[in-house]
Formats: C-alpha cells, structure tokens, sequence
C-alpha cells in the first residue's frame, strides 16, 4: 500500500515540532482525553490529577496533562463552537496518527477516546436544571460532517430525513446529520443517574438556537416543532454545540468519541440557572471515575 504523505500546507507543524494550532507534541498526547469548552475549567478539571506533567496554551486551546489513578490522561479546552471541533479532532488524531518527522501517515492506527464534559439547554420540560445528559445521538445543525467523504456512512439518513420533514427544515441552512457516539463509552460512563438523550449540536447560541433578542427569527416555531418530533420512540433532548463534529469526525477517523452535558437551562419551562459549577464538578469527578 503506498504511504501517504501530508503536504505542509495541509497540516502546519510549528518550529518546535507542534501541532499548528493547539500546540501539543507528539510525545504529549494519551489515549484518554477530557474536553472542555472554557479554557478556565482545564484547571478545575486538572484539580482531580494525581499527577500533572505538562501544560500548554494556544488561544482558547489550554491543555493540561498528568495522570489520575495511575493512568495518563489529559484535559483540552476546545473553545466554543462546531469549526473548533474540526481543529481540535483533526489535529488530535494528527498527533496519534501520523509521523511529523516524515509527515507519512502511520501503518498502524491509534484510537483516541474522548469524552466532552459540557453544558446544555433542555428541550424536554421533564429534563431538570442539573441533570447530566448523554448525547447518545447527536444532530448536527452545523453542516461541518458535510465537509467529508463517508458523511452519509456514519450518519443515520432515515433519522436525519423523518427529523427534516417533521420540523420542516429550512433549505437555506446546513443539512442536519445524525451521529451515534461510541457504544462503548456510553456503556462505560453512563449509569441510571444519567439520561441517554439526541442532543442538538447548533451552529451558534442565539438565532440557531431559537433564541430571539433583537433579530427577527426565520423559523420562531422550530423549537416547537423539534420538541414535539419523535422518531421510533427517541425525542431530542437538549441543545448545545459540540457533540455531532466530535462524534462524526471521531466516527470517520476511527476515534472513541461521547458527550455529557450537564443542564444548566430548560427552554421549554423557560428555567436558567448561571450556578452550574458544583454541577459541572461533581460531573467530572464522575467521568474521571468512569473512563
């Protein structure tokens, strides 16, 4: 089989041998990767370590890496929104699986597995503030999976096609794509105190959202209508903006791939909380326990 070699426009490798944009070497990677969405919640998640071993920031990706219960692991903030997912996932699975001194891609794969520990809107009125929820599937507003050969391999179309025809999906946007996150994680760090849910991964927080403060919505009644949809019995749970890049591209790359967020609002019983931080805490302490 002929080698594949990354051209540098393709992949940019800094002068000191790092990945271009999250600034991490090779030699720095685990296998076990929490994410994050704020930069400032590395430290707090870092906090649990039993060790730590290096520390890294570039923009919003802030890593940090050590080990918790005798095993390596690492903390990654990914920043906000579906196009950093693109950076952070692609750029993991360079570290894992390509060689920069040569750029060839290597003969053997390396799986990554990562979990997203994150917050969330509910779009069910039973899904309580605090409630921890697994993005069993996901369902990408994002349009970012669109981008990639095997798209339609790891997506579920007849979801996706009964989910566009029952909310009456506007053609001026992304096509929504469905993805599964890793069975095998789900099994592993979801217990009866999580909710397996179909969380929504939207393109922004306001407008994609369904959130109206100034601006006029093109679809105001599209909440509505996705809270109402039922597809063999599964209903969409929540909102947020990470879960379907992270489990789509970790699909397509042979990556281990789940998210849990924690509810921090409920946008049918219109509910917000701003004190979601012990939720969050404990949350991690369970995922570190778990994976």
């Amino acid at each position: 089989m002929e080698k594949k070699i990354i051209e540098p426009s393709e992949l940019i490798i800094n002068p000191d041998g790092s990945v271009f944009h999250l600034h991490l070497l090779p030699e720095q990677l685990t296998d076990r990767i929490i994410l994050v969405g704020d930069p400032g919640r590395v430290d707090m998640v870092a906090s649990f370590f039993d060790t730590v071993d290096f520390e890294v920031s570039s923009r919003e990706f802030h890593t940090i890496g050590g080990t918790y219960q005798g095993k390596p692991i690492m903390c990654l903030s990914h920043g906000i929104g579906p196009d950093n997912i693109d950076i952070v996932v692609t750029e993991l699975d360079a570290l894992a699986n390509v060689d920069f001194s040569t750029r060839e891609v290597r003969p053997e794969h390396r799986t990554l597995h990562m979990v997203r520990i994150g917050t969330s809107g509910a779009l069910q009125p039973e899904l309580r503030i605090g409630t921890p929820v697994i993005a069993e599937k996901a369902i990408g507003f994002d349009g970012v999976l669109n981008y990639y050969a095997g798209r339609n391999s790891v997506a579920d179309r007849e979801f996706e096609d009964a989910f566009c025809e029952a909310v009456g999906w506007n053609p001026l946007w992304a096509k929504p794509y469905i993805v599964d996150a890793d069975s095998h994680l789900v099994d592993l760090i979801g217990r009866d105190d999580m909710v397996r849910g179909n969380t929504i991964s939207a393109v922004g927080f306001y407008g994609p959202q369904g959130r109206e403060v100034r601006l006029p919505l093109a679809n105001p009644d599209l909440n509505r209508r996705i809270e109402e949809f039922r597809f063999k019995g599964r209903k969409v749970t929540n909102y947020e903006m990470e879960s379907a890049p992270l489990q789509g591209l970790s699909l397509l790359m042979g990556h281990k791939a789940m998210t849990v967020c924690s509810i921090i609002a409920n946008r049918m019983n219109h509910e917000a909380t701003p004190n979601y931080k012990t939720a969050i805490h404990d949350l991690v302490g369970t995922v570190l326990d778990r994976i």
